[in-house]
């Protein structure tokens, strides 16, 4: 097994990578390959969702590369995928995972994730709008939708399920239900949204974190004239100068040492290499506490809507919207 696979180990004793391959924005026609080259390389997760409209071409790839006598066994793989806000109500769940496992040619998923707290209108379209622009809203409670995740690891078609996006107080609303507990919180996370006590919280109630756009989603639509650039940043700079190393290597590397799982998104093969590549030098306690120091709770990924021709946050008036929360 490659240094590829440092891994944690789940509440359900499962082994999840600490590095995976993140698949939001991989166009059709590049995310097939970008799998393929990552399994060769090293890679034992890979991180999808419905909503990213390209499991089907993710799953080709798991059909070429993945199976007896092929690059990957099945068993040695660790594939997340995400139910959608649209599929929330409790009967649309379980058909839900099975359209996902139809697209990636797959039995049964390691990790199924509620992508967002927050409910959209019900149906097939991703993103039910209104005229005026905003979304239309479904208001099932997602312990609701909690309870219907649970039967699909009791009928065998994911071996954990977990949260995405939700904030404390809502994990702990999960948790006051739960029979099978979530294993996983996924999140945006990176030195400028460190979320430290988002992490503390999860380690003490037993959730794995993984961190979404660890990097910062440099090609994110939503960008912010004046934002930070985290890639850019000088103590982060220096420190890849002193291990020859890149600075996203730097950042996947203060991760990985403080027990975080992350899923960068790349298509470029070089960069899908150097990504991995984080566990053969360690940074010191200083340097971590250095990278850590840099928090500004500057989200990166905060869906936005045009109404009225002015930027809203697309989901903030939505109940169990989960961001109003500070952590």
């Amino acid at each position: 097994m490659s240094a590829a696979c440092d891994f944690l180990t789940l509440c359900t004793g499962q082994k999840m990578p600490l590095i995976g391959l993140g698949t939001w924005k991989s166009e059709p026609g590049q995310v097939k390959e970008a799998v393929k080259y990552a399994l060769s390389v090293g890679y034992r997760h890979v991180d999808c969702a419905a909503a990213y409209s390209n499991e089907a071409e993710i799953g080709e790839a798991f059909q070429e590369s993945v199976g007896p006598n092929k690059v990957v066994k099945r068993e040695d793989l660790f594939v997340t995928s995400k139910l959608w806000n649209t599929k929330h109500h409790p009967e649309d769940v379980e058909p839900a995972l099975r359209k996902t496992l139809g697209d990636l040619k797959l039995d049964y998923l390691d990790l199924y994730l509620m992508h967002w707290p927050h409910a959209f209108e019900r149906g097939d379209n991703l993103f039910p709008k209104n005229p005026d622009g905003t979304m239309r809203y479904d208001y099932t409670d997602y312990k609701d939708t909690w309870k219907a995740m649970e039967k699909l690891v009791e009928k065998g078609l994911a071996k954990a399920i977990g949260l995405s996006n939700f904030n404390s107080r809502q994990i702990d609303d999960i948790l006051s239900v739960a029979t099978v507990k979530p294993a996983v919180l996924q999140v945006e996370c990176h030195p400028y949204l460190a979320q430290n006590e988002l992490i503390a919280h999860c380690q003490k109630k037993g959730l794995v974190v993984t961190a979404y756009s660890p990097l910062g989603s440099p090609d994110r639509m939503w960008k912010h004239p004046d934002e930070p650039v985290l890639l850019e940043e000088p103590g982060i700079k220096k420190l890849a100068e002193k291990y020859s190393k890149s600075p996203a290597q730097i950042i996947l590397r203060w991760q990985v040492q403080r027990k975080v799982v992350t899923i960068p998104k790349s298509v470029t093969p070089a960069r899908i290499l150097q990504n991995v590549q984080v566990f053969d030098f360690s940074l010191t306690e200083e340097e971590m506490s250095h990278i850590g120091s840099l928090n500004k709770n500057w989200r990166y990924i905060v869906p936005m809507l045009t109404v009225n021709g002015k930027a809203v946050p697309r989901d903030a008036g939505h109940p169990h919207y989960p961001f109003n929360d500070p952590y």
